[in-house]
């Protein structure tokens, strides 16, 4: 057994035990809760139960089994936009995540760095350190780790402000009325699938602008801007507004319109970001380009809809 010591996260204080463990180790809460059980987790200086209350300043003790020598893919062609001291940007290609987590067999962000040698700051939860922001697996583009501790906290604390420009272009099934609008639901999780999330009531703050790039009738292509960063924002948004993201059948994109385009995932790319530097203070911009699956893709509906 190996013992860790792991600071309770500013973002997670005030949840229950289990439920901040599952966050930190990338569980579930049902298996948080069993090595809460087993004895395997305690908190220093005080009783530790499930339905505990994660405190400020509370470390975490976690006593794990020796791991299995095992080789983690790795993403051989994740190209680098960025890089100096503090930071680096990468590219990310589609299927890959930006870390482990339970259930995830393949490539990580993180990993793929660690492997190719790049410093990360120790910060941030256990498996996720360096990472301020994340990408789905499912979409491609821009994404920033952290290599400094300066780097990390002062971009968590522009994440967590919206100061960092986040602009996607995404491909919306149909034809968008508005040439530009903005979109303000919040978001939280679908009741029927965890792994879902939808507009509700109950749900989180969240904030999309997007603006019409080129029309093709059956879809649009958009410039969208992410005032706040939940998890499936766009293609959440997009869906509730009736305009699902072309290849995104999770949330209702139709099937035939992405086969016949070649696609095997939504159309979705971070193509852009744009951020104070947390060392010079100067305004730092990182753009990106389509990856060949959505150039692609473009090009067939040009050619459709100039016949």
């Amino acid at each position: 057994m190996t013992s860790k010591l792991l600071p309770a996260p500013d973002a997670l204080v005030g949840l229950r035990l289990d439920t901040a463990l599952a966050k930190m180790m990338g569980v579930s809460r049902a298996k948080a809760g069993e090595l809460i059980l087993e004895g395997r987790v305690s908190l220093l200086g005080r009783k530790a139960h499930k339905a505990a209350t994660l405190q400020a300043g509370d470390l975490v003790e976690l006593d794990e089994p020796e791991p299995e020598h095992q080789i983690e893919p790795v993403c051989e062609d994740m190209a680098i936009a960025y890089e100096d001291e503090d930071l680096i940007v990468v590219d990310k290609p589609v299927g890959v995540a930006a870390h482990s987590s339970a259930g995830w067999n393949g490539p990580t962000v993180l990993g793929t760095l660690l492997d190719r040698g790049v410093r990360i700051t120790s910060l941030g939860a256990s498996g996720r350190q360096g990472i301020v922001s994340r990408l789905d697996a499912g979409t491609s583009g821009l994404m920033l780790v952290c290599k400094s501790d300066l780097a990390y906290r002062a971009m968590r604390r522009q994440f967590a402000q919206h100061e960092v420009v986040k602009i996607y272009h995404a491909l919306a099934q149909g034809n968008l009325a508005q040439d530009k609008a903005t979109i303000e639901a919040p978001i939280g999780r679908a009741k029927v699938r965890d792994f879902r999330f939808t507009v509700t009531p109950a749900g989180k703050e969240a904030v999309t602008h997007w603006d019409v790039l080129e029309r093709f009738g059956e879809a649009t292509l958009a410039k969208v801007n992410l005032e706040t960063g939940r998890t499936h924002q766009i293609r959440v948004h997009f869906s509730s507004i009736g305009h699902p993201l072309v290849g995104d059948s999770m949330y209702g994109a139709n099937p035939e319109l992405a086969e016949r385009l070649g696609l095997e995932r939504q159309w979705l790319h971070a193509i852009r970001l744009e951020f104070r530097h947390p060392r010079t203070g100067l305004w730092t911009t990182v753009d990106s380009t389509y990856p060949a699956d959505l150039a692609a893709s473009l090009e067939t509906l040009r050619r459709e809809t100039a016949r």
